[in-house]
């Protein structure tokens, strides 16, 4: 689609800023980061202000407020010199602690503006749910400024989530690739998953946006594109992500500590083999490319690594799930004494250690498939497509 072609969407947090009384009376938190802008990339939170919002308190999730810490990181700021508002760090907060952390900020409200990338496993979406579990206890609104899933709203993808592996990469039954927008989840879980936790439902408002349709991607929108976490850089690398993140629960280097993560894996032991073998699998929307890396941190740091580059041709095509759990079978049969998964405690995979892989999957069914030698690609298939498995009644776009 060439820029002429793009059609202007008006962000959830755009129309709350030309009419703060969307978000209703009272104190009001802003849940945000570095995301959290208006189209014009003003900051929301002071913007907000400036508008005439009361607005008390900023929380932050993984990465932090301002986006810096890497995976598994937030940050350490208690005050935000921005605005001078107090910074509450929600990573890794949940239960009581963030029941008493709602309560002891004095809000009356949430307002929720992150952008998320459409992939069950990434975890802006489980703070959004755990928020919403101690906003329903503690008596707090909760009011979701909408944003665009950046890879659309037509398709998704992986099975639902087994509840036996419920983690921060996945609360509660969502495909791997879900298809719907922060404010169309909060309607599903909010219907099904909220109670369950909380023993009622939220008192929600979601701020629609106004011209975002399911075809579009994030580039269709006209927003400009922002890096929702440190590896995450560019749409390419959301395109692959729901993919790609897979290889975070094996022994490769899924490309972090390199410009490119997610858009390329490797290791040491991989040779000339492993490109052609992806290639003569005919995966549509997507070619491999054989190269080489070093990455500067995370897995194998500082060491030389072989493998692929992901070259999308046709995104609409592409199926990143499908094609990575190709990925993976593949590595398993080519290097059967090299590859292996890794643990999800950092303890050594087997009796007593959960893998990631199956937290990542949201089950052991893809790890135990590829490991016997057998076909994974039909777990792949998602239960129905986007709107359908979370209740027809949750869509709210076209």
């Amino acid at each position: 689609m060439s820029t002429d072609d793009r059609v202007a969407v008006t962000t959830g947090i755009a129309r709350l800023h030309a009419s703060p009384a969307l978000a209703g009376p009272g104190r009001l938190g802003l849940v945000t980061n570095h995301t959290g802008v208006l189209p014009g990339l003003r900051p929301a939170a002071p913007a907000l202000l400036d508008a005439g919002v009361r607005l008390v308190a900023l929380f932050g999730p993984e990465h932090g407020l301002h986006g810096t810490g890497q995976a598994g990181e937030s940050e350490a700021a208690r005050t935000d010199p921005g605005t001078g508002l107090p910074v509450h760090d929600t990573y890794r907060c949940d239960g009581e602690r963030l029941d008493a952390l709602l309560t002891d900020s004095g809000v009356d409200a949430l307002v929720y503006d992150l952008q998320d990338i459409g992939a069950r496993f990434y975890t802006y979406v489980w703070t959004m749910f755990d928020l919403m579990v101690s906003a329903a206890r503690t008596g707090v609104r909760f009011v979701v400024a909408d944003r665009p899933n950046p890879l659309g709203g037509r398709v998704s993808e992986g099975p639902l989530l087994d509840p036996a592996w419920a983690s921060f990469v996945g609360r509660a039954p969502l495909p791997v690739r879900h298809g719907l927008t922060c404010g169309e989840l909060a309607r599903h879980l909010n219907a099904r998953a909220v109670p369950e936790a909380a023993g009622a439902a939220a008192d929600l408002t979601v701020v629609e946006m106004a011209g975002w349709r399911r075809s579009m991607d994030a580039a269709a929108t006209g927003l400009p594109w922002i890096a929702p976490s440190p590896n995450v850089p560019t749409p390419a690398t959301a395109a692959v992500y729901p993919g790609t993140c897979l290889f975070e629960g094996t022994n490769l280097s899924e490309g972090r500590g390199t410009t490119q993560p997610f858009e390329i894996v490797g290791a040491p032991y991989l040779d000339a083999r492993f490109a052609p073998a992806l290639a003569e699998l005919g995966l549509p929307g997507v070619r491999f490319r054989d190269l080489r890396y070093v990455p500067a941190f995370h897995k194998h740091a500082g060491r030389p690594l072989r493998g692929v580059q992901l070259h999308l041709t046709d995104r609409e095509a592409f199926a990143p799930v499908r094609t990575a759990v190709a990925m993976l079978a593949t590595l398993r049969r080519l290097y059967p004494d090299d590859f292996a998964w890794h643990p999800a405690d950092g303890g050594a995979a087997g009796a007593g250690h959960r893998h990631f892989i199956d937290l990542l999957w949201g089950s052991d069914r893809l790890r135990r498939t590829v490991d016997a030698g057998e076909d994974p690609l039909p777990l792949c298939d998602p239960p129905a497509p986007p709107g359908r498995w979370a209740g027809d009644d949750v869509l709210l776009y076209a």
